[in-house]
């Protein structure tokens, strides 16, 4: 299968990579940022150097790559969780607009989508959540609903968060099993909480 992969660089997306790799999919890695290309090159993936905010440029690289799945790992979210009210804003415009032009992407392919997305609601995001859903759900996509992340690279490496919540590689082996899911949502958190 062709794969794109928004989000590449993110800490669920550099884990899927080498899993997508591994099982034998072609896959192109999106990042924003051009120094991240070289990590994605190593895993072996091509990268993709576009923001998700040009919807011309996206189309163009979503549809010269011909994927038969879309994913959407993309997310705003600084580097510390003490700021991460600061971030509220730009992390809903990823998942309204930014998801708007992903799916439009998509379609522009004929490819399916997969998209991340939350088990809990943080505040000031209901709406955006809600939206971003809709748009994946109306599509005919999946939405994968993660539960907290911890884990090396998350917000809690060495500790566990509010549930719901699963464990970063945890998440990403069970996305594997969901490329090709039909519509729905699908919530991936620990059982035990």
């Amino acid at each position: 299968m062709r794969v794109f992969l928004a989000g590449a660089t993110g800490v669920i997306g550099i884990r899927l990579i080498p899993l997508l790799v591994g099982e034998g999919h072609e896959v192109a890695g999106m990042t924003r940022s051009p120094e991240k290309a070289p990590t994605i090159a190593a895993l072996r993936a091509t990268p993709v150097v576009c923001d998700v905010f040009d919807a011309t440029a996206l189309v163009e690289a979503v549809v010269s790559f011909a994927p038969d799945l879309v994913i959407h790992q993309l997310t705003d979210l600084p580097d510390h969780l003490d700021q991460l009210s600061d971030y509220v804003a730009r992390n809903n415009r990823i998942r309204t607009e930014g998801t708007r032009n992903l799916l439009a992407a998509a379609v522009a392919v004929g490819a399916r989508l997969l998209a991340q997305s939350i088990a809990w609601m943080p505040p000031g995001s209901g709406a955006a959540i809600d939206d971003h859903e809709r748009l994946v759900l109306d599509a005919d996509g999946v939405v994968v609903r993660y539960g907290q992340l911890y884990g090396p690279g998350t917000y809690y490496p060495d500790a566990l968060p509010a549930p719901p919540r699963i464990q970063i590689d945890d998440a990403a082996q069970r996305t594997m099993a969901l490329l090709d899911a039909p519509r729905g949502v699908v919530v991936v958190a620990d059982e035990s909480g």
